[in-house]
């Protein structure tokens, strides 16, 4: 399924298959998780979008081919992978374990074809090994919904209460890591969600309320998962001295001007950017041992178009597309 540009639909297109070349897999899709940031490629909110392109970067499928040089994963592996999907390895920030911010970097349906095909070829560096403990249905948004929201976690620190502001696919992992870990969780959904709200309770949040509600009591830490920037003065009013807030979105809406007094007394304001192999690896590892579960709904990959829309309401928990269904 290819998107031709911004702002219009995806189309079926039948290519000729893609071969791996040096260092390179190539993987049967066998799921594809769609993503916020698919959407916000769409609407062109991203810039630098190799189209004609195929978009999806939380795939997981089995390797069929191996290209020159590449001494694994092998034939026969089941592997994931995620928005990360190249570095040149050699530059400051990829030789101090930084590799997420290689100026470099090329990221999985985005400036390489993605995962919403029956094929895709990946740098076997960036391929995952996935869990047994999922399902292909399962697995697909653990790599990027779980690996941000993991990152966006270790950023924040261990916060003895913790807030999650818009509780979609990322909060929903993250509040089961937190949990797990002693946090007390809060979520903040948007105004009058009460459904939201009510799945947040269920997964073990001891509050939720409107993302406009100010906290019950002071966080130790608060991740956005929204991409509103007005979210950010009202995030950090409900920090305790100390305390961070995290943006875990690719893309925000303007932060407006806030006072000075909302960032005093140590205070921080932080981003986070793209994933690392290391998240990647210690987080499948957390999510196997924990046993997280991931809420999706499945689509033939000929509905793709119907995923987005479903990705878009934010009703149908993780859309993945099941290429051969």
């Amino acid at each position: 399924m290819v998107l031709d540009g911004p702002g219009r639909l995806l189309r079926p297109a039948e290519l000729p298959d893609p071969e791996p070349g040096p260092g390179q897999v190539r993987v049967r899709v066998r799921a594809c998780g769609v993503c916020r940031t698919d959407l916000h490629i769409v609407d062109g909110e991203l810039p630098d979008a190799a189209f004609p392109l195929i978009l999806g970067h939380q795939i997981v499928g089995m390797v069929d081919a191996v290209g020159p040089g590449v001494s694994g994963p092998a034939v026969g592996d089941r592997v994931g992978v995620p928005w990360l999907g190249w570095t040149d390895g050699t530059c400051w920030y990829c030789t101090t374990d930084r590799e997420n911010l290689c100026p470099q970097a090329r990221f999985t349906g985005y400036q390489i074809d993605g995962g919403y095909a029956e094929l895709a070829v990946a740098d076997a560096r960036y391929c995952l090994p996935v869990p047994e403990r999922f399902d292909d249905l399962d697995a697909a948004p653990l790599l990027c919904a779980g690996l941000i929201g993991y990152r966006a976690l270790r950023i924040a620190g261990e916060a003895r209460t913790l807030g999650l502001y818009g509780f979609g696919n990322s909060a929903r992992l993250v509040a089961q890591v937190a949990r797990a870990r002693g946090s007390r969780v809060f979520a903040f959904t948007r105004p009058g969600d009460r459904a939201t709200q009510a799945e947040a309770i269920d997964l073990g949040c001891e509050w939720a309320g409107d993302s406009t509600d100010p906290a019950p009591e002071p966080l130790e830490a608060a991740i956005l998962f929204a991409s509103v920037g007005e979210l950010v003065p009202m995030a950090l009013a409900s920090v305790a001295p100390g305390g961070n807030v995290v943006c875990a979105e690719i893309h925000m809406s303007d932060i407006p001007s806030f006072p000075y007094e909302l960032l005093w007394r140590e205070r921080r304001l932080v981003s986070v950017a793209n994933l690392t192999r290391r998240d990647g690896a210690e987080f499948l590892l957390v999510a196997a041992e924990l046993g997280l579960s991931t809420a999706t709904t499945p689509f033939p990959l000929e509905r793709a178009q119907d995923a987005l829309d479903a990705a878009r309401s934010g009703r149908a928990g993780t859309a993945v597309l099941l290429p051969g269904t």
